[in-house]
């Protein structure tokens, strides 16, 4: 806690080298929580410049008694439902096609698995989303995840099993649990 200490008062006095660590250490976890919040690489790259300046603007208000870490992902996960909701009421142009098929070969299951992940999880509700991220990458105890999202403890366990529920059914949906099901249990019969 300290060394952040330190590297926030250097922030605050304006020492550009702090700024650019600072950014640096916390970078790739503000950005994966845009990206898995929003979906598009882009909008994620924009909301976590927003809360790179908000945090910057606002280390006076850290409370240097709880981590920091918490505190930057509440900002970004802010700054995501604050961006959602103005999409959302933005017309839509066009219908865009859902699924383009991919025809490339690849035995990379691993890849593809993360990809329906994240195809999946853009579809559950953002709460649960949200909450379920927090939980899982993120690895935040319930209670921070509460505190961190202002709700109760029971709606943040109730969000993250009924995320998990949702996400289960739409691979199952889409063929992908049990493609990769039969894909382990061929690896493990190799295997013995």
């Amino acid at each position: 806690m300290t060394n952040f200490s330190l590297l926030v008062d250097q922030c605050m006095e304006g020492d550009q080298s702090a700024v650019s660590e600072f950014v640096r250490r916390f970078r790739n976890q503000v950005y994966l929580l845009c990206y898995r919040m929003l979906g598009e690489h882009h909008e994620a790259e924009d909301m976590a410049q927003e809360t790179f300046l908000r945090v910057l603007r606002n280390l006076d208000r850290w409370d240097r008694s709880r981590p920091i870490e918490p505190w930057i992902m509440t900002i970004a996960g802010n700054r995501c439902r604050t961006h959602l909701a103005q999409r959302n009421r933005r017309p839509i142009a066009a219908e865009t096609q859902d699924h383009i098929e991919d025809h490339r070969v690849t035995d990379q299951r691993g890849e593809l698995l993360a990809e329906e992940v994240g195809l999946a999880l853009s579809h559950v509700r953002e709460e649960y989303r949200q909450a379920f991220l927090l939980f899982h990458e993120h690895q935040l105890s319930y209670g921070e995840i509460a505190e961190q999202l202002d709700c109760p403890l029971g709606t943040v366990k109730t969000w993250v099993h009924r995320a998990r529920r949702e996400l289960v059914q739409r691979l199952i949906h889409r063929g992908v649990a049990q493609e990769y099901r039969a894909s382990l249990t061929a690896a493990r019969n190799n295997e013995a």
